[in-house]
C-alpha cells in the first residue's frame, strides 16, 4: 500500500494516506544521543537483553501497577518478532478478536496453528465478546481444535478504542475457567487520550499467572524503524516455562536486540522527564486528530466508535449502503477502491483485518495527517493541532471525499472539527 501511494504521488496525484499504522512523530533528540552512545557496543549480549535494559523495562511495568522483576523481561527487534516467537514456542490454537491487527492471523498460520476470530463487543474493539468467545471455544473443541492462546489488544488497532475494566475482568475469569493463556498486546497503552476518563486495566493485573504482555516503542515514541519491543512474562516457575521456549526461539531467529537499540530502550523505559512529556504530548495530539476524523465520519452518515486510544478510527458505512450500492460499492474491498479512485483517500479495507468481507468498514490511521517532520513538531506543540493548515487541509480532503462518495453535500471541515 505504501509503495502504491508513493508511486501515485510521484505521478502527481493528490492522496491522503490513512492506511498505515505509523505514529509519525519527530525524533526526540535525547534518543538520538543515546543511539550514538550505544553505537560502540558491537557484541551480541544475552538473548533476553542486558540486565540494564531488562531492569528498565521492569521498572516501566512496575510503575503501571505490575510489580516486575528483570528476569521476567525479554527485549527484541520489535513486538512483532516477540509475538511470532510466542506463536512458534507455545503450543495451542489461537482465539482472536474480529477485526484485529492484520499481522496476528498470518503469524498463527505461519506457526501451523488454527485461528478463530470472535466478533468484538458493540462498545469497543481489541477483545472478543465474552459470550461469543465461550460459544467459539465449544465449537472449536468439538471440531478437534485445541484453543490455548487468547490475544487481546489494549488499546485496540483497528478501532482506536479501549476495553473497559469490567470487560477485562470477565475475559480473565473466562480464561481461567477455560485454561487459556492471554497474550495482551499493550503497545498502545501510553496513547490513551484521556487517562483520567478512560481507566486502563491489564489482564496481567487480574490473571498474572497466565498473561504475557507485549509492548514496544514504535507507537508511543514513533520509533517504528528502530525496532524495539519488549515482553513481560509471569513470574515464578509458570513464567519460566513460557519464557524459556520463547528465548530458545529468539536465539534461533534474532539472537539479541541490537546493542545500540538496547541503549535507547534502557533510557526510554527509565522514563526521564523529556520522555514522559513527549509521550503525553503525542497522546494529546493523536486524540485531537482521531476525534476530528471520527466527527467527519459520523457527519458523513457512518457509524463509528468514538476513539479513546491509539490513532485509528473504524467507520462503518452500513447506514449508507443503498447510496453506495448505486455506485457499485457493495463490500469492504470495493469501498476502499472507490475512496481511492474517486476521492484520493487511502484506507485499509476491513476484510484485510479479518472482518466480514461484505461489511462496509475500513480502518483509518489518523496519525498520517500530521505532515512532514517540521509540521509534526508544530502539531506536537500546538494547543489545537487540528487548526494547523496542513492537518486542516488533510481533514477537509477526507470530509470532501466521504461526502462525494455518498452523494451528500460536501461537509466542510470547519463544520465538524
Amino acid at each position: 500500500m505504501n509503495q502504491l501511494v508513493a508511486q501515485r504521488r510521484a505521478a502527481g496525484e493528490s492522496l491522503v494516506h490513512l492506511a498505515f499504522g505509523e505514529a509519525r512523530l519527530p525524533l526526540l533528540p535525547e534518543l538520538a544521543e543515546q543511539l550514538a552512545i550505544g553505537a560502540t557496543r558491537t557484541s551480541y549480549g544475552p538473548v533476553a537483553g542486558s540486565l540494564q535494559v531488562r531492569a528498565a523495562v521492569a521498572g516501566y511495568f512496575t510503575r503501571r501497577g505490575l510489580p516486575t522483576d528483570a528476569d521476567q523481561i525479554v527485549v527484541a527487534p520489535g513486538s512483532k518478532a516477540l509475538l511470532m516467537a510466542i506463536q512458534l514456542a507455545i503450543p495451542g490454537d489461537v482465539v482472536l478478536p474480529r477485526p484485529a491487527w492484520n499481522t496476528y492471523r498470518p503469524q498463527v498460520n505461519y506457526a501451523g496453528k488454527q485461528g478463530f476470530g470472535v466478533p468484538i463487543p458493540a462498545a469497543c474493539g481489541g477483545v472478543p465478546d465474552p459470550e461469543a468467545l465461550q460459544d467459539k471455544l465449544i465449537r472449536a473443541r468439538r471440531e478437534g481444535a485445541t484453543p490455548r492462546l487468547l490475544i487481546l489488544t489494549l488499546p485496540d488497532n483497528p478501532t482506536g478504542t479501549l476495553a473497559p475494566p469490567e470487560l477485562i475482568r470477565q475475559l480473565c475469569a473466562l480464561a481461567r475457567a477455560e485454561d487459556l493463556l492471554i497474550v495482551s498486546d499493550e503497545i498502545y497503552r501510553d496513547i490513551v487520550h484521556d487517562p483520567a476518563a478512560t481507566p486502563f486495566s491489564s489482564p496481567a493485573e487480574l490473571a498474572p499467572e497466565r498473561t504475557i504482555v507485549v509492548t514496544g516503542l514504535s507507537k508511543s515514541l514513533g520509533l517504528g524503524g528502530w525496532r524495539i519491543g519488549a515482553a513481560r512474562f509471569p513470574d515464578g516457575d509458570i513464567g519460566d516455562k513460557l519464557r524459556n521456549p520463547v528465548l530458545a526461539a529468539a536465539s534461533e531467529i534474532w539472537s539479541a536486540l541490537a546493542a545500540p537499540m538496547q541503549q535507547v530502550a534502557a533510557y526510554a523505559y527509565a522514563e526521564p522527564p523529556e520522555v514522559t512529556q513527549r509521550m503525553a504530548d503525542a497522546a494529546r495530539l493523536h486524540g485531537h486528530v482521531a476525534r476530528a476524523v471520527h466527527r467527519i465520519a459520523v457527519a458523513a452518515g457512518a457509524r463509528c466508535r468514538p476513539p479513546t486510544g491509539g490513532f485509528y478510527v473504524y467507520p462503518d458505512l452500513e447506514p449508507l449502503r443503498p447510496q453506495l450500492a448505486a455506485r457499485g460499492v457493495t463490500d469492504a474491498a470495493s469501498l476502499a477502491e472507490a475512496l481511492l479512485e474517486e476521492s484520493g483517500v487511502v484506507v485499509l479495507a476491513g476484510h484485510l483485518l479479518g472482518d466480514d468481507p461484505g461489511a462496509l468498514r475500513f480502518k483509518a490511521a489518523t496519525s498520517l495527517l500530521y505532515g512532514d517532520e517540521q509540521q509534526q513538531a508544530a502539531a506536537l506543540a500546538a494547543a489545537d493541532p487540528v487548526a494547523l493548515p496542513q492537518i486542516r487541509a488533510n481533514l477537509a480532503h477526507v470530509a470532501h471525499g466521504l461526502a462525494q462518495l455518498t452523494d451528500q453535500r460536501s461537509v466542510a471541515a470547519e463544520d465538524v472539527i
